[in-house]
């Protein structure tokens, strides 16, 4: 199964078969018969692309819905630590953060659904990261929440001191008092 269920809900780590051989790799990084057998349709209308230096977080940002989004994130060089948390109201894990580790070595990719804030750490000198989403990006329902919320408490294994935050993501409320309007079901 290329699929791996997380102890959250619906979040799910996707490891595609690569075949690799003396000329280098190949692997399907989407195959759409490959995620609707394992009961995900999605129709993704979106690619997004960053490269960014060690040090840069981004996130955790989310979209509000009826824009809300699914993604589908990959590492195309470098490494970084991939973060997601639960902010669907009534879910049993509510608030929970779960973090993997998404490099071009590992290939591994991480199905991030409606209703979690998302972000990342580039953890390598530089990183460049793809994502699918299947809605189109809107402005006005743009969500966030503090990247460094203590009630979160998450690691974001960069050395103290060589954080790189936006100014947008530098004032995002901690998850107590986050705009969202996702419900568990």
């Amino acid at each position: 199964m290329p699929f791996t269920k997380t102890q959250i809900p619906d979040l799910l780590v996707f490891e595609p078969k690569v075949f690799e051989d003396s000329r280098g790799y190949f692997f399907e990084s989407y195959n759409e018969n490959i995620f609707l057998a394992e009961g995900v349709n999605i129709k993704f209308v979106q690619d997004n692309q960053a490269k960014s230096s060690y040090g840069v977080i981004r996130g955790l940002h989310y979209q509000l819905a009826p824009h809300a989004q699914t993604k589908l994130v990959r590492v195309l060089s470098g490494a970084i630590l991939d973060v997601a948390v639960d902010i669907r109201k009534g879910s049993p894990t509510y608030g929970e953060v779960f973090t993997l580790e998404l490099s071009a070595a590992n290939k591994k990719q991480l199905l991030v659904p409606k209703g979690f804030a998302h972000g990342y750490s580039v953890i390598s000198e530089t990183a460049e990261v793809m994502y699918k989403c299947d809605k189109f990006y809107n402005k006005q329902s743009e969500g966030g929440i503090a990247y460094n919320d203590p009630a979160l408490n998450i690691d974001w294994q960069i050395i103290a001191g060589k954080e790189v935050i936006s100014e947008k993501d530098m004032v995002h409320p901690g998850i107590d008092a986050c705009i969202n309007n996702f419900v568990f079901g």
